[in-house]
């Protein structure tokens, strides 16, 4: 489903979506509000939202459609560099984020990442996103969690690993046990804190001061 108030572009990614033969666009809309009711009928898999538009914005829109049964992945597409926005949209459940300007092929990889339950961001997003964490500007408050004592020490170690952006594999090498034990891991600590994806994990460990910039 694609969700972007400018006609013109919706058009745009309409057509690099629908020139794939395994994706097929179900709906558009055209604000924020349009995109939580037609998401609930449509029940698409993934929904490319935009941020800034009248009416409902993008973040709250898609804060609604995550909060949904059975609800969709959804990437933020955006023509802002604000990391305010990367972090924002993370927070309200997005499982991508890709700013506009990105290759129309980036953008069909980013949808596949997202159906296949993986979470996509563009390197020049993370590494803003990074770089704002190492700055303070997008500094949470450290205080205590219940989810922090849900976790095991086993997973927490874990998600320190997962916030340094590592494969399982590479996390498995870091802590000395295989890539399928921490598999095993992710899976059971991911809904423990309330996180959809690996990066939804990686920002509750910023928030929950488990995780440092490097």
């Amino acid at each position: 489903m694609v969700v972007d108030d400018q006609v013109m572009v919706r058009a745009g990614v309409c057509a690099i979506v629908g020139s794939q033969d395994d994706l097929e666009v179900v709906g558009e809309a055209g604000d924020g509000a349009a995109a939580v009711d037609l998401a609930a009928r449509v029940r698409p898999d993934v929904v490319l939202m935009d941020v800034r538009m009248p009416g409902m914005d993008g973040l709250t829109a898609t804060a609604q459609v995550t909060a949904a049964g059975s609800a969709p992945r959804v990437i933020v597409l955006t023509t802002f560099h604000q990391d305010a926005y990367v972090y924002q949209a993370l927070k309200a459940g997005a499982s991508g984020f890709l700013l506009k300007d990105s290759d129309p092929a980036v953008l069909v990889d980013a949808i596949r990442t997202v159906a296949g339950g993986e979470a996509m961001l563009s390197p020049a997003v993370t590494r803003r996103l990074i770089d704002a964490f190492a700055a303070g500007a997008l500094t949470a408050a450290r205080v205590p969690d219940p989810r922090l004592d849900a976790l095991t020490p086993r997973e927490r170690e874990v998600l320190v690993e997962l916030a340094k952006g590592l494969s399982n594999a590479e996390v498995g090498a870091a802590l000395g046990i295989g890539a399928g034990t921490v598999k095993a891991h992710v899976n059971a600590l991911l809904p423990k804190i309330g996180a959809r994806d690996r990066v939804q994990a990686t920002i509750v460990a910023y928030d929950l001061g488990l995780a440092r910039p490097r």
